[in-house]
Formats: C-alpha cells, structure tokens, sequence
C-alpha cells in the first residue's frame, strides 16, 4: 500500500481563499519555501522505494498540490472528488490524467473529499462524512470499488477531512487516530475492527500529526509530533519526520499531497 503516488506540485500553491480553520488569507506561504518543501517529501517517497508518478498544477488551482482530494483510486476504477467550490477547478485536469493513464473515471453524485475522507484499509474503507463529504457517497463508493465501508463520522471542521483524524499504519493490524475528533459511534466502530489502535492527542492532531503516509514499513510523517512519531517506532516501524510549515498554512500535511494508485483490489489485501 502507498507505494504508488501520484503527485502534483507547490509552483502556484498559495491561500486565495479559506474553506478550513488552519487557512488565512493574511498568512502566506513563502512560495521558495513550499517548493522546497514539497520537493523534499517526494524525494523521502522516492528514498522509501516508492513510485511517483507526477503531473503539472494549474496556476489558477492554488490548492492542486493536495492531490488527495482528487480521487479514491482502486485497481483501474477512480471515483473522483467532488470538493467545496472554491477547488472545482482542480477537478477537470485530474479528470484528464486519470484517463489518458488508463483510469475508468466515474463522477461523484454528492460531496466528496476524495482520498482525504476515503482511507483504504485493506477491503474495509474507512470513510469519513460529517464535514466534507455526503454520507450517501458510501454507498457509491462500496457499489463502484468494492470496499466493506466503516463509517467515521468527524466532529468539526478541525477534522475537515478523516485524514486528519485517522491514519492507517498497517492494514488489517494499526491504526491511529485522535479520539477526540470523533463521535462516540465512530470510536466503537474502530474498536470493533480488532485492530491495534494508537491513540494521538488533540495538540499532535492538530498539526497534522495524521496526516502521514505509511507503507507498512516507513512512516512518512510532519516534524512536531514526538509522541505519534516514538509510538510508531517502537511498533518497528522507520519513521522519517520532515517539515510542512509552509504546506500547514493550507491546511494540509503529508498525506495530502500524494493519490494512492495501487489500493489493492477485493482478494488481493492482506
């Protein structure tokens, strides 16, 4: 898992507009800095062994740098997003590539945040909704990929998207998350999967502590969360731990600016 990646690029990152609480129109990236930023969490990607496939952002989609929200990828299917407003530009060029790279692209019928509230986790799928995304679009998503879908529902718009508040370790094995953005049926839905559960304060939450990516064997994860990062560790798990100061000023992290393409297909999860 996550060892396919499609990313974008920090070229024309910057915060036009705010559609979550962590984006200020008086705060800006410094755009050297993001690009820099962003180069250095593809080449820790590229250092882990992972395949990155990459395509041009769009000078008038300051957000297409979190090609997260893009899609949920399995197999050859990919149901694309269908974000707030402000990001509907995104969509068109994301619709493009994933057709011309051999993608049945389907159009999301509701709200959808794409990847950032859709966490594959073997044939199960944790998906968000109480923020961003129509709780009808699981429905879509079991139909359309085949996933077993768990419910989460987030809390506030902190936790705008589950990727926030949920991060998948190991499939089937570990998981983390921040009890404290989700409601109490969500926690007893995790609980009642049998996994392992890291639990990860609000402080570390909130700086997008979950908003890592893991292969299973290397974390990849935002500088500023020692307790998430020790934990992992001694789970044997390598942990790289790098900056997003100027990615957090859009209000995402590491998890959000990389598409998972290779989420297996029914039968083929472990």
């Amino acid at each position: 898992m996550n060892r396919k990646l499609l990313v974008s690029d920090a070229r024309h990152f910057r915060v036009e507009y705010e559609i979550n609480p962590y984006m200020h129109t008086a705060v800006q990236p410094e755009p050297g800095a993001a690009v820099a930023e962003h180069a250095t969490i593809v080449a820790a990607h590229r250092a882990a062994g992972r395949e990155i496939r990459t395509m041009h952002s769009a000078p008038e989609c300051p957000d297409m740098v979190f090609t997260a929200n893009a899609a949920l990828v399995r197999g050859d299917c990919a149901v694309l997003g269908q974000p707030p407003p402000e990001r509907k530009a995104e969509m068109s060029y994301f619709r493009d590539w994933l057709t011309r790279h051999g993608y049945d692209v389907l159009e999301a019928p509701y709200p959808f945040s794409g990847q950032g509230d859709a966490l594959a986790c073997g044939d199960l799928l944790l998906a968000g909704y109480g923020q961003r995304t129509d709780r009808r679009m699981h429905a879509v998503l079991a139909q359309e990929l085949g996933y077993q879908v768990v419910p989460l529902r987030t809390v506030s718009t902190r936790w705008y998207d589950l990727d926030l508040a949920v991060a998948v370790i190991a499939p089937s094995r570990l998981l983390a998350y921040c009890p404290e953005a989700l409601d109490a049926p969500s926690r007893e839905r995790l609980h009642d999967l049998g996994m392992e559960l890291i639990e990860v304060c609000v402080e570390e939450a909130e700086r997008f502590a979950l908003n890592l990516i893991s292969d299973g064997s290397v974390v990849t994860m935002t500088r500023g969360a020692p307790r998430l990062a020790a934990a992992l560790a001694a789970h044997g798990l390598r942990v790289v731990e790098l900056e997003t100061t100027e990615l957090a000023k859009g209000g995402g992290g590491i998890r959000c600016t990389a598409l998972t393409l290779d989420n297996p297909l029914p039968g083929e999860a472990s």
